[in-house]
């Protein structure tokens, strides 16, 4: 019976150590106490899940899923890689963020917030301020990019960016049709085209980038990803390219991915020498 008692004991205190680690906050004015992330509502009440570490080292990412501006894939490029970034000691943030619906300040807006509330948080969390990242695949890798090339001032300015096989340019001819419809609307004007081409947004002022895809991707074309890598080189932003030669769209961090043992390695090797 007390073996049985002791064993119930730390298990309770197990899930309440990991329940302590992961924290649910909103975005914006809407109070903390009670809220949580409702995965249902992607117009209303944008907010983060952060993933503590025990051991931080002082570094954040803040991932922005994908899902073409339509919804959100927050699962496996998501929530499934906390585990993975906590081992390294990175305290890891997933946004929900609202959908645009035809306005590209929706999420735009989420995503600095985001940078912010980290940013403030740095002190209560251990985190270093200057050591806060924003990652993102696919439609959230052109979010993370966005958030890249259009931060506001130093408070809401990511300082790295993170990239999987992203959405970068909204030109018709390159982009992903539905992200560019569903952020832009049917029938945009150049002016807000260019806007939101993040490749043509990139300044000296520009975050490093570390970008990863596939060369078989179909549903974004890697053009995209060698555009903005290009442009980076050419303001003098350091940034690393790795381009694996199978594996199509929206890997994440699914197991089914014939590179995620090369992409994990790369991109922990990439932090160590870049950021931590």
């Amino acid at each position: 019976m007390k073996l049985k008692t002791l064993s119930a004991l730390l298990c309770f205190a197990v899930l309440s150590l990991q329940a302590q680690e992961k924290l649910e906050l909103p975005l914006g004015d809407a109070p903390a106490e009670g809220f949580k992330i409702d995965m249902t509502d992607l117009t209303n009440s944008p907010g983060v899940t952060v993933y503590r570490p025990k051991r931080p080292n002082g570094t954040a990412i803040i991932m922005c899923p994908g899902g073409g501006y339509s919804h959100q894939a927050a699962s496996h490029e998501g929530h499934d890689m906390a585990q993975w970034m906590n081992a390294q000691g990175i305290t890891y943030v997933v946004l929900k963020y609202r959908l645009p619906k035809g306005d590209p300040s929706r999420p735009l807006d989420d995503a600095l917030e985001a940078v912010k509330l980290v940013r403030t948080h740095a002190k209560d969390w251990k985190l270093n301020p200057r050591k806060i990242g924003i990652m993102g695949a696919s439609a959230g890798g052109h979010l993370a990019s966005m958030a890249a090339t259009h931060w506001t001032d130093s408070l809401s300015r990511p300082d790295f960016q993170v990239l999987f096989y992203p959405v970068i340019t909204m030109d018709s001819t390159l982009t992903h049709k539905g992200s560019r419809q569903n952020l832009l609307g049917e029938n945009p004007s150049d002016d807000l085209v260019n806007a939101y081409s993040n490749e043509l947004c990139v300044k000296p002022t520009t975050p490093q980038a570390f970008i990863m895809l596939s060369g078989d991707d179909r549903g974004v074309p890697p053009a995209n990803s060698v555009k903005y890598y290009m442009s980076l080189l050419d303001n003098k932003v350091p940034a690393t390219l790795h381009i694996y030669p199978s594996g199509g769209h929206g890997w994440g961090f699914r197991d089914s991915f014939p590179y995620k043992r090369q992409w994990t390695g790369e991109l922990e090797h990439w932090l160590r020498s870049r950021v931590f």
